[in-house]
């Protein structure tokens, strides 16, 4: 805070001048209080300090307040008393100066209506006025010493070693010690809750200086409580007595006044104005900071109720979650409706505070009838806007819309103690698009998850076939996102020459693009081997079809066709095309990896498909399996090849379903996140007897 301070001394008397120009800050009435203190000091008026400070303040106050310009402040002082004048450089009418005495008690109800820092001047200056010029407008007040002073004014020190026990002076009007000690008077910055006990002193204060008997501030806070006393003084008041009220000037919610029982005076009103305004100001902060406090919490609720929200891809879920975030903290009850495909509300969840009231709500809110809450909340649907419930269950509706889609109805019940204000509607409709969003992308996955499973299923067999002395069992586990196609597919075919052929592939990639390709191999080599083509042909009819469509998909695949050999043995012809090698169990026990590696489909022009023949005993088991077993994570570790050997080795002598049952069990035991790529096991066992 920067002034410009211009020091005159006269040199042929003893008078003391200061010019400062201040900027419209709060600190400037300080400032000048400082400069006056100094100016009464050096020119030896110390009996003046109490009534200089305190019109040095309300006039430097109300200029910064009103004016909001540069202040100058000029302070001339001698031996007979001290000057001080304050000139703003707002625009206003140009006027003649206007010189006053010491007004008289029939001019002071005039006065007081001017404003109370008037009123102040008017009291304890000795002269003052105001003067209005084409730059600006000023006011000066002059304070004589007390030897020059009228025999009915006494100063501040005088009434304070007179009356140190009283606010007031002899003739009843308030000192300049208590006015300045009233205006002063500030909350305790250390307290836990400092504004009550601030209220109570600053009633009691001004309460002592209009001789009132009793007092009281009432505030309501609007938090459902209703009107509270603040702060009180004295006795109550008697019946029949004319009491002195002042509304607090505090905003919504707040609400309160000042009640004094003071008998008529003319300063009584201005004090109790006084004093009401600077509790309202402490009280408007008090307002902002819980506001404040309130919307910092709002927000900490929205972003927690965003979170788990997102957290849920299950619409039943997602909705039965909405009711159990909003009560009680927005409401005594909450009910989300949905809209079916014939536009009809249904209620998908509810909540109520108080359990037992649950039947009774649900009644009212399947009433019909044009005042029902039914019909309320349809116009809330339609209109995608909120709309009031009334009757036995208030409240607010407030649409569910997501996407430009209306997805149905939030309807919160009011609080028992107070309606809605507008921040907890505005958080209501915060939720409800949070909601309605949520309720959306449960819907959207919900949708995605069931074409992922159709799509799923039309690439699988339904069931696998029954042959007698063969048995086949499968397992398949899709990728921990239920709502993406994996790659893997397996398929027992019939062969034209009466065998089985046996097909575990793995198409690269996921999604649908996977799922095309998986579709085409298997298609392709079902019409192949129908046309009675020999496997190495198959298999590299299909290598050119995919390495023509590109795309760069390829594919993994391992046949074998089965069928009787001499005895009771099984004959198995193996093709690999770049595909693990399965693991043959034997009956006995033990178990070994079979076949020989070939070429990946899809990849090069021409393929290699070495063909192992293979001899099943009695019990003997064929296991075939994808990448998603053996590259199942635990942290860094895989799953792996040997330990699906070790895994087999014990189920020597089981039947197939029961092999690849504890196979599936082993690989999803092996670690505790969900398959991030698709498992499947198909094994193949001689069951002849």
């Amino acid at each position: 805070m920067s002034a410009e301070v211009e020091p005159t001394l006269s040199g042929g008397t003893d008078e003391h001048v200061r010019r400062v120009r201040l900027p419209a800050d709060r600190r400037t009435p300080a400032a000048a209080r400082a400069l006056v203190r100094a100016m009464l000091l050096e020119a030896g008026l110390p009996e003046l300090l109490n009534e200089a400070l305190l019109l040095t303040t309300e006039l430097t106050t109300n200029a910064v307040e009103h004016a909001r310009t540069e202040l100058d402040i000029e302070v001339e002082a001698d031996r007979a008393g001290l000057t001080v004048t304050v000139t703003d450089f707002a625009s206003g009418p140009v006027d003649e100066l206007t010189v006053g005495v010491r007004n008289t008690t029939s001019d002071i109800t005039e006065v007081a209506t001017r404003g109370r820092g008037l009123l102040l001047v008017d009291h304890f200056a000795s002269r003052w006025g105001t003067t209005y010029l084409p730059t600006g407008k000023g006011v000066w007040f002059r304070l004589d010493r007390p030897a020059l002073r009228g025999a009915g004014r006494p100063t501040a020190v005088q009434t304070s070693v007179a009356a140190a026990a009283t606010e007031r002076s002899d003739d009843g009007t308030p000192s300049a010690a208590a006015m300045s000690e009233l205006m002063q008077t500030t909350p305790d910055p250390y307290a836990e809750e400092p504004l009550p006990e601030f209220a109570a002193g600053l009633l009691t204060r001004v309460a002592e200086m209009v001789g009132a008997a009793g007092g009281t501030v009432r505030l309501d806070r609007g938090d459902g409580l209703g009107t509270q006393v603040f702060a009180r003084y004295g006795r109550h008041p008697r019946e029949g007595n004319e009491l002195l009220r002042v509304p607090l000037a505090v905003h919504r919610p707040y609400a309160g006044e000042l009640e004094l029982d003071a008998a008529p005076s003319t300063y009584a009103r201005p004090l109790a104005v006084l004093a009401a305004e600077r509790l309202s100001l402490h009280l408007e902060n008090d307002r902002l900071r819980r506001a404040d406090v309130r919307r910092s919490a709002w927000l900490t609720f929205l972003a927690e109720a965003s979170e788990l929200l997102a957290q849920s891809l299950d619409v039943e879920l997602t909705m039965a979650l909405v009711p159990q975030l909003v009560v009680p903290r927005l409401g005594q009850w909450c009910a989300v409706h949905t809209t079916d495909e014939w536009g009809r509300l249904r209620l998908a969840a509810s909540s109520h505070a108080d359990e037992a009231m649950l039947p009774h709500l649900h009644r009212v809110l399947q009433e019909t009838g044009p005042d029902s809450v039914q019909s309320r909340l349809r116009e809330a649907s339609r209109s995608a806007a909120q709309v009031p419930l009334g009757g036995p269950v208030e409240g607010i509706a407030v649409p569910l819309v997501a996407r430009g889609q209306r997805l149905g109805t939030l309807a919160v019940g009011r609080h028992q103690r107070h309606r809605h204000d507008p921040d907890e509607v505005s958080v209501l409709e915060d939720v409800a698009r949070r909601a309605a969003l949520a309720i959306e992308n449960a819907r959207i996955h919900a949708e995605r998850r069931r074409v992922a499973q159709t799509l799923q299923q039309s690439l699988l067999p339904p069931v696998l076939p029954v042959v007698e002395g063969i048995g086949f069992a499968a397992e398949y586990v899709p990728t921990g996102d239920d709502a993406e196609v994996g790659g893997d597919f397996y398929d027992v075919v019939p062969l034209p020459d009466g065998r089985w052929l046996v097909v575990v592939g793995d198409v690269s990639g996921k999604g649908v693009q996977a799922a095309a390709v998986t579709g085409l191999v298997r298609d392709v080599i079902r019409v192949l081997v129908g046309d009675g083509k020999p496997l190495p042909e198959v298999l590299g009819r299909l290598n050119e079809t995919l390495v023509e469509r590109g795309g760069g998909r390829y594919c993994t695949l391992a046949l074998a066709a089965v069928g009787p050999g001499d005895g009771d043995q099984l004959d198995v012809a193996l093709h690999l095309a770049g595909h693990d090698r399965p693991v043959l169990l034997h009956g006995g026990g033990g178990a070994t990896f079979v076949g020989t590696g070939g070429t990946a489909l899809g990849l090069l022009d021409t393929i290699t498909t070495p063909t192992a023949e293979l001899a099943l005993k009695p019990g003997d088991s064929l296991i075939f399996y994808t990448d998603g077993v053996t590259e199942r994570r635990r942290g860094r570790e895989l799953f792996g090849t040997e330990r699906l050997r070790e895994s087999a080795a014990p189920l020597a002598g089981y039947s197939a379903d029961v092999v690849a049952a504890r196979l599936r069990a082993a690989t999803i035991a092996f670690s505790v996140e969900p398959p991030r790529d698709d498992i499947a096991v198909l094994v193949l066992r001689n069951d002849t007897p």
